[in-house]
């Protein structure tokens, strides 16, 4: 039996982050992954779906290139060469982890790990099984993708994952569920010609995201890109014919070619035999910790999808390097908590911090200073004037708050609102910050000055003596 200082279960972009920080601050390390790694965010979501929609949107940009006074006629959309250049490029970052998990020394293992006690795994593998010690155990197997009985085991009945696994896209596809997963498909098939309807059974698309923000990416999605938005009532039947699937709304059948289901994705905790050390999980599904990440057993911690709070890669990074710093070190620091959002739809939406929403809901007295594209150089000069960005600030202090972006470039453009939240500047403080001219960052600073009260390049409420 090999013993570990820490051992790290799961290699997506929460548990191969953790190994490596963990192996250099000294700790001799095992990482184990029972399928490939990077995990769902690399092989089958954050990087596939993004490069798909890079080229999907290329597409888009140069069927509409005569409003830069460019002519584009006969271009189509290769959807086969596209496919391959995405597992051209997962298979190179793929590559690029095994290599820095090699130079760090950390030791990766394929196969499926199983606790035996508190410190202690089984790993089943192809070969002969292993069973392996550690001072501390990371978990980071993150979620999969939920699957409502209601829809059938079926070729043409897909989630997520095995929809980017094929090399075709249909003629016609109906996606079951309003979220971030959702609503990307949507605007990705959509760029390429797919005739596309989606269903929420909620009242709206994205209802994480302000009311103002949602009508931006709704209005391009309907308008622009011929998206069927059908909100507010849930599919009641679901019936697969030889050529198609027929789902029933109400008195409303619908028909596609393929159903992409996107209702949700739940902790993966099966096989971990959680039972013999006595950790249960929340209602939810996902496993309880501290502020510091560790479970109910202080040589356990859970990172990512695997415990509440959103579902998104960079914040399983972000804890497993503190989850990576707290297994090894004596003081440790707590979990990061402001967490930015990209969402990749047409158009893209940035978002960070409060929401005009949780201030209501919290009875919180806020300002609001919003600037639209349409008032910035830039995004007219690149024909991308859809949109805005906003700002959110205590209506006291000033300190900002909260921001969303929704318009071109909004997932590159959150960062900087999210470093002036973390560092918790004052609207004040960062309207006197000088941003390049033309760039559409300057948005930022602008909606500074109308949070302010002193915009320049938008009309203001007219200042009597």
């Amino acid at each position: 039996m090999e013993k570990f200082d820490v051992i790290v279960v799961g290699a997506g972009p929460g548990g191969y982050p953790a190994a490596i920080r963990a192996a250099q601050l000294g700790a001799k390390t095992a990482l184990i992954e029972r399928e490939v790694l990077g995990g769902t965010c690399l092989n089958w979501g954050c990087i596939p779906t993004k490069l798909l929609l890079a080229g999907a949107e290329f597409y888009h940009e140069v069927r509409h290139a005569d409003r830069l006074g460019l002519q584009t006629e006969g271009a189509r959309p290769d959807y086969a060469k596209l496919w391959q250049r995405k597992n051209e490029v997962v298979e190179q970052l793929r590559n690029g982890i095994r290599t820095l998990l090699k130079s760090n020394g950390v030791t990766a293992i394929k196969g499926t790990a199983s606790f035996l006690t508190p410190r202690r795994l089984a790993v089943q593998r192809e070969r002969e099984p292993l069973v392996l010690e550690a001072e501390r155990i990371i978990l980071a197997t993150g979620s999969r993708s939920i699957r409502p009985r209601l829809f059938p085991a079926s070729s043409r009945i897909l989630d997520s994952r095995a929809f980017l696994d094929q090399d075709r896209m249909p003629a016609a596809l109906l996606i079951v569920g309003g979220g971030i997963i959702g609503c990307e498909f949507a605007c990705l098939a959509a760029r390429l010609g797919v005739t596309v309807t989606l269903v929420e059974m909620l009242p709206d698309i994205l209802a994480i995201l302000d009311a103002d923000v949602r009508r931006e990416v709704r209005r391009t999605m309907e308008r622009q890109l011929g998206i069927r938005l059908r909100c507010g009532a849930p599919i009641e039947e679901v019936r697969e014919e030889r050529d198609r699937v027929r789902c029933r709304i109400g008195d409303e059948w619908l028909d596609a070619e393929q159903v992409l289901v996107a209702v949700g994705r739940t902790p993966v905790t099966e096989g971990l035999g959680l039972d013999r050390i006595g950790l249960s999980l929340l209602p939810s599904g996902h496993i309880e910790t501290d502020c510091y990440l560790r479970t109910r057993h202080a040589s356990i911690f859970a990172i990512g999808d695997l415990i509440p709070g959103p579902q998104l890669a960079h914040r399983a990074t972000a804890e497993g390097l503190t989850a990576a710093w707290n297994a090894t070190q004596r003081h440790p620091e707590s979990r990061p908590t402001l967490i930015p959002s990209a969402i990749f739809t047409a158009p893209e939406v940035g978002t960070v911090g409060l929401t005009e929403e949780e201030a209501k809901q919290r009875g919180q007295a806020i300002r609001v200073g919003k600037f639209p594209f349409a008032a910035l150089g830039k995004a007219l000069a690149i024909g991308r004037a859809d949109g805005f960005v906003k700002w959110i600030a205590d209506a006291g202090t000033g300190q900002l708050l909260g921001a969303q972006a929704v318009g071109p470039a909004a997932s590159d453009l959150i960062a900087e609102a999210a470093v002036a939240i973390q560092g918790e500047w004052t609207a004040a403080e960062f309207g006197r910050v000088v941003h390049a001219h033309p760039t559409l960052a300057e948005a930022w600073m602008e909606a500074a000055h109308v949070l302010e009260g002193r915009p320049v390049h938008i009309p203001g409420e007219k200042k009597t003596r």
